[in-house]
């Protein structure tokens, strides 16, 4: 189930607990993680201190925690948050269910209600069939690795037979004191707060004003919200993949399948188009030709702005390594830093919190903007790149001319991240070498099957197939001899 290529047998992966629902990712298994996350994100609450509850009463005064839960589409999101939710109520937490809602929103409402930690089920861009369950810290931080592994460690203990007495006096797997269950409350009138803070990030109410826009919603947890948040900013919306069924979720739309919606930019002679994945937590964009632009190019956009306003904190900005050559030069003349974390935002959020950056992302479209959010958000991000744009005067096209894009060429050659050694670093050596310092090589295992996943970028891209065909030939005898 885990994603993680270092540890195999990890539970928690890339972004957090995956699989396929009723198969790897069971009602048991939803309770027994969640009582052990109950366990470990509560620490401080249970032993004496409070949660308010914020604005929306959450804790009430109560002295108990405080977690909020949300949920995608999915028709196995029923079933998964009633065991979730189970298991929080029965380790003593207050929890208020906020319903189908974007990843984001989530995480940012975990702050705005004080509450101990929030709770998602989804998925993100996988299938219908796969599910998923991530928690977010107070605050609505991204849990790091430490911490995941504690909930897994106290998940284990519970597995192995800990016995939970039935009376309400009773003790955690953690030996913690509860002395009454948690309550549960419906509480989607919260989004309406998430939906105002959206908002209130743009320069004025008609940001988006004279725009005609495409907003694909990938029949996900978006489908009401963005279409809604791109109204009141004064655009003029046409809705696509926004009839969830439980089934249909990124099935042919979304952002990973531009089709559907370069069709209704084009069908509608539309400015631009946004779309979203499953519980919107990033974002693509196409322009009124209908070229798609990616993270990179939406990063350029944003980071360019915020220099310009003074606001691109230390004039840098955080990506991955797998970010377009293109990328790293459109930086360099705009006299904009860049710096660089191993793949998942995760790591880019890390970073940005511990020097204080405002302004990091990957090319897949997640999009951190420190100011304003502390994960990805795909929602703010299409009202931040609109805005921009039309702040400028600009066409969506022109915008991503900013940045000249490198040719890209990806190869799988299957292995192990034990078999990488000194015969693959001599090969990548002498791949940079044939590019002559004027492209980009990684190579990397991949976090999801025994596969050594290989990009190549440069300038012309005959240049890169030859380069990154030549390179797997070399990796693969390599780990053959390994």
């Amino acid at each position: 189930m885990g994603e993680s290529g270092d540890k195999p047998d990890r539970l928690f992966g890339t972004d957090g607990v995956r699989g396929v629902a009723g198969c790897d990712l069971t009602a048991r298994l939803a309770t027994d993680l969640s009582t052990a996350a109950a366990t470990v994100l509560s620490v401080g609450v249970l032993s004496g201190g409070t949660v308010s509850g914020g604005t929306g009463g959450g804790g009430g005064g109560t002295g108990r925690p405080l977690a909020v839960i949300g949920r995608d589409p999915r028709a196995s999101g029923e079933f998964l948050e009633a065991a979730v939710v189970a298991g929080l109520a029965g380790a003593g937490v207050d929890v208020l269910r906020l319903g189908v809602i974007p990843t984001p929103a989530v995480a940012y409402l975990t702050g705005a209600l004080d509450a101990a930690f929030g709770v998602v089920i989804s998925a993100s861009h996988n299938p219908a069939p796969d599910n998923g369950i991530k928690f977010f810290g107070r605050g609505g931080i991204k849990l790091p690795d430490a911490v995941e592994d504690e909930i897994e460690a106290r998940l284990r203990t519970l597995e192995q037979g800990t016995p939970e007495p039935k009376t309400p006096e009773r003790r955690t797997p953690a030996s913690t004191a509860v002395t009454e269950f948690g309550r549960v409350r419906d509480a989607t009138v919260e989004q309406e707060r998430y939906l105002d803070h959206l908002l209130a990030t743009l320069p004025g109410p008609s940001a988006l004003a004279g725009l005609r826009v495409v907003a694909d919603c990938a029949h996900g947890a978006a489908y009401q919200l963005a279409p809604e948040a791109l109204r009141q900013a004064g655009a003029e919306v046409v809705t696509i993949g926004a009839e969830p069924d439980g089934l249909n979720i990124n099935a042919g739309c979304g952002s990973t399948s531009l089709g559907a919606l370069v069709a209704a930019v084009l069908q509608h002679g539309a400015d631009a188009g946004i779309a979203y994945d499953g519980d919107a937590d990033r974002c693509l964009a196409v322009d009124a030709d209908g070229q798609p632009l990616d993270g990179d190019q939406i990063l350029t956009v944003l980071a360019t702005g915020l220099k310009e306003a003074g606001r691109l904190t230390g004039d840098t900005v955080v990506v991955t390594v797998m970010s377009n050559q293109g990328f790293h030069v459109a930086m360099r003349e705009a006299g904009i830093t860049v710096i660089e974390t191993p793949v998942g935002d995760k790591h880019v959020s890390a970073v940005m919190r511990e020097r204080g950056y405002v302004l990091g992302g990957e090319q897949s479209g997640h999009i951190i903007m420190a100011e304003h959010a502390t994960t990805g958000d795909g929602v703010l991000t299409s009202l931040q790149l609109l805005s921009a744009v039309n702040q400028r005067g600009v066409s969506l096209a022109a915008a991503a001319k900013m940045m000249p894009k490198y040719p890209q060429v990806l190869v799988n050659v299957p292995g192990a991240a034990s078999q990488l050694g000194p015969a693959v670093d001599a090969a990548v050596a002498r791949a940079r070498k044939q590019l002559g310092g004027n492209g980009r090589v990684l190579v990397r295992p991949s976090g999801t099957e025994p596969t050594i996943r290989l990009m190549v970028q440069a300038e012309d891209a005959s240049l890169a197939e030859r380069v990154v065909r030549q390179l797997a030939d070399e990796v693969r005898l390599a780990l053959a001899g390994h």
